[in-house]
């Protein structure tokens, strides 16, 4: 299979439409529709379905696509791999993990990262949902969970710990509860259900000290950063990783002694990346941070 109609045919199912494709790979529409029409009558099939809207994939097309999209993003990282340097390592780096992790304890240490590696460019993407690290949607996954993909290589990275939390205002105003059995009386804010895997075990506030009877939640919230908005907020009592309220003076750790069962973090990537030097060097800056701040996490 000729490789540059390949290459175009990969351009036009992502843009979705002749003129797209054609303006990212810097030719008319005539051209790029030429190489897909003498592709298609290569292979004797339609890999499109013309619409006013624009093209849509056959279900050959959405085959070949699936191909075209290993090819071209191992190619990709062929690329990357070989422009990398042990002197100077360079080439883009993708970055996923959750966004309420990412946002406050990962966005700031990126700083010392690309200080210490100038020619190395981070692009982080911050989602709930795990994205497909096999299918090339990123390069590096922190997850806050176990992973649930086999064929990923994973390297434990911490432990992390909750704990109660709640503003002083709303302490003051209804008061600090001495012994779990207190709890029962105030209101409670909690993870709501979410398709994502995230954080788990998160809603312990509901049953610990109370054995018999599962208390209501007065808020559910799908979202960390909304629980401890919240919480600071004077609306209740929730629980929260240490990492996310650190230094946040709207916060007070409610029944310091009590927390939740610990969860760990891993650092995962695809085999492939098994030799990449990027991959290496932030895998090593992500353990001397969380080494460095352990007793925060």
């Amino acid at each position: 299979m000729d490789w540059d109609r390949l290459r175009i045919f990969h351009t036009v199912a992502e843009s979705g439409s002749f003129t797209n494709a054609g303006t990212r790979l810097n030719c008319s529409q005539s051209a790029v529709s030429r190489q897909i029409r003498s592709l298609e009558e290569s292979l004797n099939v339609s890999l499109f379905t013309r619409h006013a809207r624009g093209l849509v994939l056959t279900q050959e097309g959405q085959e070949l696509f699936s191909t075209a999209r290993d090819v071209v993003h191992r190619i990709e990282e062929t690329e990357r791999s070989l422009m990398e340097s042990k002197e100077r390592p360079s080439g883009l780096l993708r970055v996923t993990t959750m966004v309420t992790f990412g946002a406050v304890w990962l966005t700031p240490h990126l700083e010392q990262f690309v200080s210490e590696y100038p020619d190395i460019n981070v692009r982080l993407k911050l989602a709930d949902e795990d994205l497909d690290l096999a299918a090339g949607e990123a390069d590096v996954a922190i997850r806050l969970h176990e992973p649930e993909q086999a064929d990923l290589i994973q390297r434990p990275l911490a432990t992390f710990h909750t704990h109660i939390y709640a503003s002083p205002e709303y302490l003051d105003r209804r008061g600090t509860p001495i012994s779990l059995a207190d709890l029962d009386s105030h209101d409670l804010i909690v993870f709501g259900s979410s398709p994502a895997p995230t954080i788990r075990g998160l809603n312990w506030l509901l049953e610990v000290g109370s054995p018999n009877k599962k208390r209501q939640p007065r808020i559910e919230v799908n979202n960390l950063y909304g629980i401890m908005h919240a919480v600071e907020a004077g609306m209740g009592i929730a629980v929260l990783p240490d990492y996310l309220v650190h230094n946040r003076q709207k916060l007070v750790r409610v029944l310091p002694n009590v927390e939740g069962e610990p969860f760990n973090s891993y650092y995962c990537y695809a085999p492939e990346l098994r030799g990449s030097l990027r991959v290496a060097l932030f895998r090593d800056f992500m353990v001397r941070q969380i080494r460095a701040e352990s007793n925060i996490l």
